[in-house]
């Protein structure tokens, strides 16, 4: 029987554009809103308040699949003691083992694993465990290329095809909810972790401790990224590790931690 798990890794995100912090409002860039100086600065007392690890978004590299701001994201591994994820752009083998030979955990792929199936395979067999798939969706529909594009993709349907290509997880981002702190989507995150056998991380929508305290409720959940909420005050980082965190799944006994562990 699927478990309901006391812990979620509560992870901070930092979107980079033009070398700068900012949020997003439902993923429209003509609404980005600088939200730190200096991203360095920002992940660092992030890590210094106990983020379990740190999420990085290109959204230049998002956009254009160049990589934009690669300087900022080999700086972030140099100076955190913390693992760092980070996506946006990944859309080659190459791309993906410059960003872990740099010192990234995990690479996240978007566009690649709509476009590219192929290519999305060969990487997850030569990167086994390092690969994980970002699944952005509007309306349950999947969104790629910095989600100024909509595809007929259902969500579900590509959380089937990347996991059996080898994805080690999801990361679910509701691009309507995004930026809102209106509350995570927990039908289509249902729907998601229905057919997931692989973790899953929520995204978009959450703006308060109840919204984490419900992610709680779900099976095989595993973690959920912040932006806004904290941003805002709407939410702080300690009191979230508090309420459902460390998130350390190693270190729960095999009857009550994760599958994946």
């Amino acid at each position: 029987m699927p478990y309901t798990s006391a812990f979620l890794e509560v992870i901070p995100a930092i979107d980079l554009l033009q070398g700068h912090a900012v949020r997003l409002y439902q993923g429209d860039y003509a609404q980005a809103e600088q939200v730190a100086d200096d991203p360095i600065q920002q992940a660092e007392a992030w890590a210094a308040q106990g983020a379990p690890r740190l999420h990085v978004v290109d959204l230049d590299g998002a956009k254009s699949g160049d990589p934009i701001n690669l300087p900022t994201i080999e700086r972030l591994v140099r100076q955190l003691a913390i693992p760092i994820q980070v996506g946006g752009g990944i859309r080659s083998l190459e791309r993906a083992r410059q960003l872990l030979d740099l010192g990234v955990d995990r690479v996240i792929v978007g566009t690649l694993a709509v476009e590219d199936p192929d290519t999305l395979e060969a990487m997850t067999q030569a990167l086994p465990g390092r690969v994980w798939v970002g699944i952005d969706a509007r309306q349950g529909q999947v969104a790629t290329r910095g989600w100024l594009s909509t595809t007929p993709l259902r969500a579900p349907e590509l959380v089937q095809r990347v996991q059996a290509q080898g994805a080690a997880g999801i990361i679910y981002t509701d691009i309507s909810r995004d930026g809102t702190l209106a509350g995570p989507n927990l039908e289509q995150l249902r729907q998601i972790l229905a057919v997931s056998q692989v973790p899953v991380i929520a995204s978009g929508g959450i703006g308060s401790l109840t919204d984490l305290l419900a992610l709680l409720s779900l099976p095989r959940l595993t973690g959920a990224i912040l932006g806004k909420a904290l941003y805002s005050g709407a939410i702080s980082l300690q009191e979230a590790l508090r309420a459902v965190g460390p998130g350390r799944w190693q270190d729960l006994p095999p009857e009550t931690g994760s599958q994946w562990a």
